[in-house]
Parts: structure tokens; C-alpha cells; sequence
């Protein structure tokens, strides 16, 4: 049997023996902080569920983490970009944040901390956040991945103020979807992946949690599909279906192997039945569009000299190898030369609430480089296959 509260924030339900109640939540919400620490007081739960990952509790539970992060390892592992969109995102919510005094998922750390306090269990409940990204990413075509990048790229600059009517509407959204519809378009294809995949991940573990009686804190747009999906236990195969990342798609596994494969041809073709004159002109055009552009991008970052001139040198070269990119050059050697303080670290998650910060803070600052570099160097490879076409 299932009924509602006056508070349309709150859902009671009972599921076979089990009473459960739904608390939705706004996640820069000050009211939403006293209305968990309240509930919570009042049921006495068993169990609290919170839509937190272990990734993301730890993030919460522990400010100083970034003291332990190695940044060069980070990059060798190729995780420069993904490192950059969780500080896009971060950094959104955060100024989202300062507009209400409250630090973003205060409510849920406040509920992990009542469970602790009450001696209660305390469930992570919501997929591994790197796990969704990646489900979005790889299911998202061409077109839709520059939307999300730019809306990402956007956000990281933006400054939004948020008036009680908007702080009301974003009680009615999952937190990345507000995020991303706030930076740019909703992209409503990635929902499916986004809040109705975790809607069932999170309904599960709910479902199953210890103890007869559960209180559970989520974004309020899960209400409704957490709801529905309580009574419908995922099998062991259906649970692991939604934790698998998606393979690369076809295209983006060629794709990165046809542009140096395109560009030999055409050389080949230039020096063969073209003018060879015209090759030589076309090699050079080559290395300066790179090497410029990505040395731009290098500069606009801010980035060491020396930084600069390794994108320089490495872009045209990088730009043929789908293994690695003039990014990932300099940004080692901007993270080599310019290493992050501690101060560095321990400051991040306050500096990335500013245009300023993200250039004077030297973690922020490395991974700057290493995407305007990579930018560069992409913008290099359309402006030389302008000169490339001549060849034959």
C-alpha cells in the first residue's frame, strides 16, 4: 500500500514488509537539510539510503581528498578528461551553491551523518557516478557529444543566480540533468541513461536495504521513477546490465585511425601524381597549423613556457598517433614543471568556483592545458585538410 504525505516531498510507501520513505530533495536547498535531519529524528529508521556512490560519499565525507590525487598518473591513464568534466560539473553546482548559503549535497551529507550519529545503517544507494558518464558519453552521437561539450565548457564559466522560483523548479530535477540543462540544452536523449537507469539502480537497492524500515534521500526527480520501480527487483543480470560501460562505438574506434590514414594518402597521392612542390608547401602547412594552434591553446591556458612549446611540437606529430594527443605532452610537462601545491589541492574545490580560480589554482590549471592544447591541435586538423585537398 502506498500513501503520500502532505508534503509532496515526501513518500511513504510499504513494499512487501518493509515501510520506506521517500524524502526528494533539492541539493542546494537550506530547507532541504533540516527536512532529512528532521524525518530521519522522527522514523527512526533502520536504514538510511542516500543517492551518494562510495566516489562521491568520500568526496563529502573527506575535503582534504584531493592532498592524495596524483595528477601525472591521471593523465598517463588518460583520465584527464573525464578529472575535467567531474571539476565542470563540481564547479557549477558549487556557484549554484554559493546562492543559498548551502554547499552542494549538504543534505545528503547530513543524512549520512545522522545514520553515523544514530548508529543506523547507512546504504550508498546511486551507481558509480564515472559509470553513468561514461553510459551517456558512449551512447551519444557526434553532434550531441558537442552540444554536451560545450555545455560543459560553458558552465565551467558561467555565473548563475538563482531566485527562490528557480530554486523551487530545481527541487523537480535530478542534479545532472539541472546541471546540464542550466550549461546549455536539456539533451533529453540522455535521460534514459541519466535519471531512468538510476531511478531502477537506486529502487533496487532501496528495495533490498536491511531492516524493516528505511528512509531514503534522493533528488526529487526521482520520486516518481523510484516509486514505480521499488516493486520491481532487478535480477543479478539486469543490475550487472546497468553497470556495464558500453563498448566504444564503431566510428569512434576507426575514426581516430582514418584521419592519419586519410592524411597519408593524400600525401602519398600530392607526391606521386601531384606537384611535389605543393606537398612540401602542404608538410609545412601541416606542422604550423598544429603547432600554432595548439601552442594558442597552451597560451590561453596560461601554461608554462616550456608547456607552450612542447604543444607546439608535438601537435602535428600527436595529431597522426591516436594513442596519444598534443594534450597529454603538455599537460605533463605543465604538471612536471608546475606542480600542484598542497595548497593547490586543498584549495580546488573553493577555486573552481571561479574564472580566476581555475587559472590560479595549479591543478586546475594543468588540465586547462591539456584540453586547449588537444582543442588546438583538433582545430589544426580541419584548417590543414583545407591545404591537404589541393594535393591531388
Amino acid at each position: 500500500m502506498n500513501t503520500e504525505s502532505s508534503d509532496t516531498d515526501i513518500l511513504r510507501i510499504d513494499v512487501a514488509d518493509k515501510q520506506i520513505v521517500l524524502i526528494g530533495t533539492a541539493h542546494i536547498s537550506r530547507d532541504s537539510v533540516a527536512t532529512v535531519r528532521q524525518v530521519i529524528a522522527t522514523e527512526q529508521p533502520d536504514t538510511v539510503c542516500v543517492e551518494l556512490d562510495e566516489q562521491r560519499y568520500q568526496a563529502l565525507k573527506d575535503p582534504h581528498r584531493w592532498r592524495s590525487l596524483n595528477l601525472m598518473q591521471v593523465l598517463r591513464r588518460g583520465q584527464g578528461a573525464y578529472l575535467l568534466a567531474n571539476l565542470a560539473l563540481s564547479s557549477f553546482q558549487k556557484r549554484m551553491g554559493l546562492g543559498t548559503g548551502v554547499k552542494p549535497g549538504e543534505e545528503l551529507a547530513a543524512a549520512a551523518e545522522e545514520a553515523e550519529t544514530r548508529h543506523m545503517q547507512l546504504c550508498l544507494i546511486d551507481r558509480n557516478i564515472r559509470t553513468t558518464l561514461l553510459r551517456a558519453w558512449r551512447r551519444t552521437g557526434f553532434c550531441k557529444k558537442l552540444r554536451l561539450f560545450s555545455a560543459l565548457l560553458t558552465g565551467m564559466f558561467e555565473n548563475p543566480q538563482l531566485d527562490e522560483e528557480q530554486l523551487a523548479r530545481l527541487r523537480q530535477e535530478d542534479t545532472l540533468s539541472a546541471l546540464l540543462q542550466e550549461m546549455g540544452d536539456s539533451l533529453p536523449d540522455l535521460k534514459a541513461v541519466l535519471v531512468d537507469e538510476r531511478d531502477r539502480f537506486m529502487a533496487h537497492h532501496i528495495a533490498n536495504a536491511p531492516g524493516d524500515r528505511i528512509v531514503a534521500v534522493v533528488g526529487a526527480a526521482h520520486l516518481p521513477g523510484i516509486r514505480k520501480n521499488l516493486t520491481c527487483s532487478l535480477t543479478e543480470r539486469e543490475l550487472a546490465a546497468l553497470e556495464e560501460i558500453p563498448p566504444k562505438s564503431s566510428v569512434s574506434r576507426l575514426l581516430p585511425w582514418l584521419i592519419p590514414a586519410l592524411v597519408a594518402v593524400l600525401f602519398a597521392a600530392g607526391f606521386f601524381m601531384g606537384d611535389r612542390a605543393l606537398v612540401a608547401d602542404a608538410a609545412v602547412a601541416w606542422l604550423l597549423a598544429h603547432g600554432i594552434l595548439s601552442a594558442l591553446g597552451a597560451v590561453v591556458a596560461l601554461g608554462h613556457p616550456l608547456s607552450i612549446a612542447a604543444a607546439f611540437v608535438a601537435a602535428p606529430f600527436t595529431s597522426l598517433n591516436p594513442a596519444i594527443g598534443a594534450g597529454f605532452v603538455s599537460g605533463m610537462v605543465q604538471a612536471w614543471l608546475a606542480a600542484p601545491t598542497v595548497q593547490d589541492l586543498e584549495s580546488v574545490g573553493d577555486d573552481i568556483a571561479t574564472l580566476r580560480g581555475w587559472w590560479g589554482n595549479r591543478l586546475t590549471r594543468v588540465l586547462l592545458v591539456f584540453m586547449f592544447s588537444n582543442l588546438g591541435s583538433t582545430a589544426g586538423t580541419l584548417l590543414a585538410f583545407g591545404w591537404l585537398k589541393n594535393l591531388i
